[in-house]
């Protein structure tokens, strides 16, 4: 969703309310196999169901809160939900090679034959 200084904040957030509302209401009218054509999306793969457009919202709103929590800990310093919250483990790179090192075996273990991640050159996104 893109804004223009013209654009009060009240004008935005209608939009995005009418936005939510529509889509409330296609999410309760329609089975999830329902099938439409997402005009601006690639040709290759314009024609989703909703459960894919719903599944792909998921995504893109796990992304972007995760852009606003990189922000707001830029700005406070802090990590995790609140202060004292140790839910984000400090641990420098040795510990976490330990760290998933250890994951791996017990999931070798439980018989999952697991694969590596390659990792980005530094200085690359790795997308």
């Amino acid at each position: 969703m893109w804004a223009t200084a013209e654009e009060s904040r009240e004008y935005v957030t209608g939009v995005y309310r009418r936005a939510w509302g529509h889509a409330d209401a296609t999410i309760a009218a329609l089975p999830l196999e329902s099938v439409a054509d997402i005009v601006w999306w690639p040709e290759e793969r314009r024609r989703a169901t909703l459960h894919g457009v719903l599944v792909h919202m998921i995504a893109e709103t796990h992304r972007h809160a995760g852009h606003a929590d990189i922000v707001r800990e830029s700005i406070d310093g802090g990590a995790g939900y609140r202060e004292g919250d140790d839910v984000v483990t400090a641990g420098d790179l040795s510990w976490w090679e330990s760290y998933r090192e250890e994951l791996e075996r017990v999931a070798r273990e439980a018989g999952h034959d697991l694969k590596r991640p390659s990792r980005p050159s530094p200085g690359r996104s790795g997308r």
